[in-house]
């Protein structure tokens, strides 16, 4: 094999999963090992085999410690990768919280599935990866400053770039040396930071390049005023609305990132006085610990000086223990929670989500991407019921949304940024979001990007990276997913509003005999579908 070629295996048509494989003739190289969220069917892929072998692969270059792009870290260590795995300073600091508690939730969700699959005389699964394999996870990471270049492997090496997305994210340039010809050049954009990012500079990365890799998240959304200000008036507003006798407003959120701009603007709007000092708890042990690690570098954030004055104000509380957390549940002064996780699919705001969403005194604010499939889009998209740890619960608290948290760029800033990188001479792969937002972007750039020259690859495709373009390599790898049951609701979504549906439908009937009439007739609808199955 001479031709380098760039393997998608994931984030490929959806926004999780981040994993692309480079081969070349001297290496078998990772950019990103993430995990899978969403729908089931994308995440049970956490729990299938690699379609590689892990200890084939040369090293890993991680763009930033988002588990979307880090998660399957330890997995990959745990099936027999040794190599290292290149991060910045604080990406290797931010992993050492972040790794561990996934690690946690891996185990502890693992140990709920079991029970509940023994009781139903299901298969028993194993945790993905556990606490050892985090470690040697950590031990692998080797640091890397912005700016200065660093060899990867044989003919091969890289330099990281700020992305401005999160504390540490990169971009990352690649050189490949190729025999009798220039070497080649390639951009992976990881997750790029929008314009007045809270905390952060603008994203900075090459130009002049052969391939680009681009995130896609936001490519078909325009923010309109996305200043600092407008979003800490929006932020207030959507406070002050919230405000209710014995309420709440409970805001799901990243734990990394997102809490600690929401922090740092609460603090802002109290000491400017717009905003009355409200209590507001930090529910979530490892936002208190990523909190400590933005502390321990807020000489390198912009606006690190409000962000510390803020964590030290007697308006914040931090909720380490559980008893700590089941205690919110008490309160009843208005008060405000911030939780993880931001799509609503783990950690401890799923308690608060049950214990509120029944209320109408409750708001909840969703203030980052939700994925398809997830709760947090569930709410979103104005479900009346939801169903939580099996718990059928009724939406009657206010449901709202405020888009300026994004730590992604909108379609128009995505597609500056691409025409910055120009001359991109062979190829721009569009990765990292769903159909609508990648169809999105790539309509933005077909003034600077020629159609020939654009590609959005489906889940474990290939290509070979030739000096005239990408040119797909048939049978290399048998996808894992149907591309068409990606960043879709699959089958355990339609159950779970099918029983939904039928709970309500039972109760809005007038007598006993009426209900038992539907459930006979269902249960012959079961039995009917069994026999033809089986026919």
């Amino acid at each position: 094999m001479g031709t380098p070629r760039l393997s998608f295996h994931g984030a490929a048509g959806a926004v999780t999963g981040s994993c692309f494989r480079l081969l070349t003739p001297d290496g078998n190289f990772l950019i990103d090992c993430g995990m899978f969220q969403g729908p089931k069917s994308e995440k049970e892929l956490n729990y299938r085999p690699f379609p590689f072998e892990p200890a084939d692969i040369t090293a890993v270059i991680l763009t930033h410690a988002h588990i979307d792009h880090s998660g399957l870290l330890p997995k990959l260590v745990r099936e027999g990768f040794k190599g290292p795995i290149y991060v910045t300073p604080a990406t290797h600091d931010l992993c050492a919280v972040m790794l561990p508690d996934s690690a946690h939730i891996q185990e502890f969700e693992v140990e709920q599935y079991n029970r509940r699959a023994g009781q139903r005389g299901r298969k028993r699964v194993n945790a993905i990866y556990d606490a050892t394999d985090v470690k040697k996870t950590l031990k692998a990471m080797q640091n890397q400053d912005y700016g200065d270049w660093f060899a990867f492997g044989k003919g091969a090496r890289a330099r990281f770039w700020n992305a401005g997305h999160m504390l540490g994210s990169a971009t990352v340039e690649i050189e490949i040396v190729q025999p009798e010809r220039k070497p080649l050049r390639l951009c992976f954009s990881g997750d790029i930071g929008p314009d007045h990012k809270l905390l952060h500079p603008d994203p900075e990365a090459p130009k002049g390049i052969d391939y680009l890799v681009c995130e896609s998240t936001y490519g078909d959304t325009d923010r309109m005023d996305k200043s600092s200000e407008e979003r800490r008036r929006q932020l207030c507003d959507e406070i002050l609305e919230a405000i209710r006798p014995n309420g709440a407003l409970i805001i799901p959120s990243f734990a990394v990132e997102r809490a600690q701009e929401l922090i740092s603007d609460l603090g802002q709007l109290i000491t400017e006085g717009k905003l009355p000092r409200i209590p507001v708890y930090l529910d979530s042990p490892l936002a208190i610990r990523a909190t400590e690690v933005f502390a321990r570098n807020k000489a390198d954030l912009e606006g690190g000086a409000t962000l510390a004055q803020s964590l030290h104000s007697p308006w914040l509380n931090f909720c380490q223990t559980a008893e700590q957390s089941k205690s919110l549940d008490q309160k009843r002064e208005f008060h405000i929670v911030i939780a993880a996780s931001g799509m609503c699919e783990a950690g401890r705001v799923r308690h608060r989500l049950r214990n509120w969403l029944w209320r109408e005194e409750a708001t909840v604010l969703l203030v980052g991407y939700q994925a398809t499939g997830t709760l947090g889009q569930l709410l979103l998209s104005g479900q009346q019921t939801v169903r939580i740890q099996g718990d059928e619960i009724k939406v009657r608290a206010r449901i709202r949304s405020l888009d300026l948290y994004s730590g992604h760029a909108d379609g128009p800033e995505l597609a500056q940024w691409i025409a910055e990188r120009e001359p991109v001479s062979a190829g721009v792969f569009l990765v990292h979001g769903e159909p609508p937002a990648l169809q999105g972007l790539a309509d933005r750039i077909t003034a600077t990007v020629p159609h020939e020259r654009m590609v959005i690859p489906s889940l474990d495709a290939t290509f070979e990276l030739t000096a005239q373009g990408p040119v797909p390599v048939g049978g290399e790898t048998v996808p894992r997913l149907d591309p068409k049951r990606i960043a879709r609701l699959d089958w355990h979504n339609d159950v779970s509003r099918l029983l939904l549906d039928l709970s309500d439908a039972l109760y809005a009937m007038t007598s006993d005999k009426e209900r038992a009439i539907m459930i006979r007739r269902l249960r012959r609808a079961l039995k009917d579908g069994t026999r033809s199955d089986e026919s």
